[in-house]
């Protein structure tokens, strides 16, 4: 029976199993999400992430979490404890244990000896250089080894002495024996087993021969009972090799595999190679810096479950490739917070207001909701006070006729509060503004003042009772919608120097007890998430800016 509660659009992968579901050919559907521990997860494994988890949420089936850790040199425990991390953070939770690819290294083994003894198998000494020029190209069949005839009883040997150490890292392989004249390269001849004398985080040294992806992951999918096997599109090339092992192997099920097209999204890198590159030259400060697609910057920048998930589902699951707009991404993440967002006020760009006529030892305390729309939030307290800060963008000398903030000889309300009028201008010795003299109505609090029509509503905070915070402003990472299409440039070259800038921000004194990871709509100025990791620390406020208000996706979707 499905689970129709929240389930996600249809796509042509959920329509296909509904109908095998109907049919019979299933009691039970079971998928995987089996990330390589090589690096953290990116945005694009979200929707692979969203698709597995997804299927099995809706048809009542299972979904495991298996680590393909067949390259121990480039894996660590650190990238397996941030992905189970960022699956339980989407929301999903995977069927049973946690699955590694070295828990079947002993299976997997066998396999590879039952492929010698039927002659489909072989070892094979030519170095890399010689077994490309052997595989042949696009137009060019390729041409067998010479070590592609030897007896049975010899690979056996051979393959035994790889699994004792007998032989150096990379003086033999043990290849498949299929058709080196196939059309698709993938059959010719594909490599399963390497020496690679490497400590493997799961398995220790027990072993310096490490399995193949290609030949690990097939088998990996049976012995799990693995119905559909769901990878994207770069792929589609290696199914019949997939399938191939399974058809010549006594594997205990016979999974599906069935492709879709990945996500990209312009101004994003999702290369691990290059996510690590800026980590590693200081490009970026860590894995889970807010700028990176990475779903442990995203989360750290403010990015929500929901968002994420409601974005994935909005890119749609298709076998064509395209770019997807970051502005669908920062849609699906403002539609989430404009409703689970509490509002607060910050001025992060300050100048001094004095209102002249108010008492100088009077405080006001103004009870406003935390959300204007969900009275679940509660309320808040806002202390007045007679001298304010307002934003320095929301005070224009020789303002246009719409501009409808706070000007010289006109009024504004300030939000939640009073209306008040600017009368007077301080600068400094190099003519810049440093403070507003201005006089307020005290008929105006909650009600428009008499006989006239004050337009404008800007955000302010009581200056005795700013609380300052470390605001970090986020832009792209990158300056160039494609900055990995460009073969001729290196990437690097488009990374945004003005991708982080750090100012102070002065915020309402109910700020002092927002909690690490929690979010705010900053009023008029954005969505803002405390940091993770830095807010708190040594009593210091930390806001992460997740995205500004407005929304140019919406517009887009309006257009159309």
């Amino acid at each position: 029976m499905s689970n129709t509660e929240n389930t996600p659009a249809p796509n042509f992968i959920r329509t296909l199993i509904q109908e095998e579901l109907a049919a019979g050919q299933y009691e039970q559907i079971v998928t995987r999400f089996p990330p390589e521990p090589n690096g953290y997860l990116h945005i694009g494994h979200a929707k692979s992430i969203c698709l597995n988890f997804g299927l099995a949420e809706q048809f009542d089936g299972g979904c495991n979490l298996r680590f393909d850790d067949t390259n121990p040199e480039k894996e660590s425990q650190e990238y397996i404890d941030s992905i189970k991390a960022d699956v339980e953070w989407l929301g999903f939770q995977w069927a049973g244990n946690i699955h590694f690819t070295s828990d079947y290294f002993d299976q997997l083994y066998s396999y590879a000896v039952e492929l010698i003894k039927s002659g489909k198998a072989y070892v094979c000494e030519l170095n890399a250089e010689q077994m490309r020029e052997y595989r042949g190209s696009l137009t060019e069949a390729g041409k067998d080894s010479p070590f592609r005839d030897r007896s049975v009883e010899e690979n056996l040997d051979l393959f035994e002495r790889m699994r004792t150490g007998e032989f150096d890292d990379g003086a033999k392989v043990l290849r498949a024996k299929i058709d080196m004249s196939a059309p698709n390269i993938n059959l010719r001849d594909p490599i399963l087993y390497r020496i690679r004398r490497a400590h493997h985080h799961q398995t220790g040294d027990k072993w310096c021969i490490y399995p193949s992806y290609d030949f690990a992951h097939g088998q990996s999918d049976a012995i799990e009972g693995v119905t559909h096997s769901i990878c994207t599109l770069e792929f589609e090339d290696h199914r019949p090799l997939y399938n191939w092992f399974i058809e010549n192997l006594p594997v205990p099920s016979q999974p599906k595999q069935i492709e879709f097209s990945r996500l990209n999204l312009n101004y994003t890198v999702t290369s691990k190679r290059k996510l690590k590159q800026l980590v590693d030259e200081g490009h970026v400060a860590s894995w889970d810096d807010p700028r990176m697609p990475t779903l442990a910057g995203l989360r750290r920048r403010g990015y929500t479950p929901g968002s994420l998930r409601k974005f994935c589902d909005m890119a749609g699951v298709t076998r064509s490739d395209g770019v997807v707009d970051v502005a669908m991404l920062y849609h699906a993440l403002r539609a989430d917070l404009e409703e689970n967002a509490p509002r607060a006020m910050c001025v992060l760009n300050p100048i001094k207001v004095t209102i002249t006529n108010y008492p100088e030892d009077q405080v006001e305390e103004f009870t406003v909701p935390s959300h204007p729309a969900n009275e679940a939030m509660g309320e808040r307290t806002l202390p007045f006070s007679r001298t304010l800060l307002i934003d320095a963008e929301d005070f224009m000398e020789d303002a246009p006729k719409k501009f409808f903030r706070l000007t010289q000889g006109k009024e504004v309300r300030l939000r939640n509060s009073y209306v008040i009028k600017c009368e007077d201008v301080i600068k400094d010795e190099q003519g810049e503004v440093v403070e507003l003299l201005c006089t307020y109505d005290p008929e105006t609090l909650g009600k428009n003042p008499e006989g006239r029509k004050v337009k404008g509503v800007i955000h302010w905070v009581s200056e005795p009772h700013a609380v300052p915070a470390e605001v970090r402003l986020y832009e792209n990472l990158f300056t160039d919608p494609n900055p990995d299409g460009n073969k001729e440039v290196d990437f690097l070259e488009y990374v945004n120097p003005e991708s982080l800038a750090v100012t102070t921000g002065y915020c309402e004194p109910g700020l002092l007890t927002a909690a690490p990871e929690d979010r705010f709509q900053f009023e008029r100025v954005g969505y803002f998430c405390a940091d993770r990791f830095d807010h708190g620390k040594d009593d210091k406020l930390v806001f992460n800016k997740t995205v500004g208000l407005k929304d140019s996706w919406a517009k887009i979707q309006k257009k159309g």
